[in-house]
């Protein structure tokens, strides 16, 4: 079945060894765009600009046609034979186009996106009332993606490991459900958080490479569990490149009080080659420029 994984937890069946925290206030959260996609997709949708392999589109630039001559830019064509139009006099024509000439139009539009929230569940992000505010901006964040018409997975990592409780859906309350029942309490394996984030959206992209991927991870950083010996924060930063490595596009959101905040999530999201974020931020109404500004690259 598509979407399931060896260590997923049924839906609505809480993990031992937690307590479940309520889901807090909800809100409209600043948009979290995703930069812009160079690979040709056929896929539609609302949130990411990708290129185009159909006639629509904003046609926005154009290249040579090299033999394709379908949707022929006719403003750059004649821009790239009109410094010739002089030697080709003697072809009789009021405007002479060669085959080397025929530029052909490049267009973008917007494609769906497959929006893996990674969810730090461990106690090292404060206490309950703080689990409960990140659940209400998890929450935010998934009405949002379901209104761009993105597909959601939820893994969640506390204790000694990481757990895919919602395969990719487009169901917003399935999504509800898994969010929920996620319980809070022990170890931050922030490790298997990332191999396991990686994992989905590899696999996703091996069913389906038009999906657009983009990980939010919801942790204060602090990892604490090693999966191979090695100190648990090295391990995590290894993982994370991976993420780079791939330019898988990724968003932070600091869970940390500010007033004990490390630096560790910022250091991760410089890892992921991502933005980092604050649950205040996240509210902002202001944030919107500033994020589409460093997402755009």
């Amino acid at each position: 079945m598509r979407g399931t994984h060896t260590d997923a937890q049924a839906i609505n069946t809480p993990q031992p060894g937690g307590n479940v925290v309520n889901i807090g206030a909800m809100f409209k959260p600043a948009k979290l765009a995703a930069q812009n996609d160079r690979q040709q997709r056929r896929s539609g949708g609302k949130r990411s600009y990708t290129v185009s392999t159909r006639k629509r589109g904003r046609y926005i630039y154009a290249r040579p046609a090299n033999g394709r001559y379908e949707d022929i830019a006719l403003d750059a064509t004649a821009r790239q034979a009109a410094p010739y139009q002089r030697e080709r006099l003697d072809e009789g024509m009021a405007i002479s186009i060669h085959d080397q000439d025929i530029q052909r139009k490049v267009r973008v539009r917007k494609t769906s996106n497959l929006v893996l929230f990674a969810v730090d569940a461990s106690w090292s992000m404060a206490a309950a009332e703080r689990m409960e505010a990140t659940k209400g901006a998890i929450m935010s964040l998934l009405v949002d993606a379901y209104q761009k018409r993105d597909r959601v997975a939820m893994v969640s990592f506390q204790r000694d490991r990481a757990s895919l409780v919602l395969p990719p859906t487009s169901s917003v309350e399935m999504a509800k459900s898994a969010l929920r029942d996620i319980p809070v309490g022990g170890k931050t394996p922030l490790s298997a958080g990332l191999v396991m984030s990686f994992e989905v959206i590899q696999r996703e992209l091996l069913q389906d490479n038009e999906i657009v991927p983009m990980m939010i991870m919801l942790t204060d950083g602090a990892g604490n569990v090693s999966l191979t010996g090695m100190p648990p924060r090295e391990e995590g930063l290894m993982v994370a490149r991976m993420f780079a490595e791939k330019q898988i596009h990724c968003v932070v959101i600091n869970t940390e009080h500010e007033s004990l905040d490390r630096g560790l999530a910022q250091e991760l999201a410089d890892t992921l080659g991502g933005p980092c974020y604050t649950l205040r931020d996240l509210r902002a109404d202001s944030l919107y420029d500033m994020v589409r500004q460093e997402l755009k690259g």
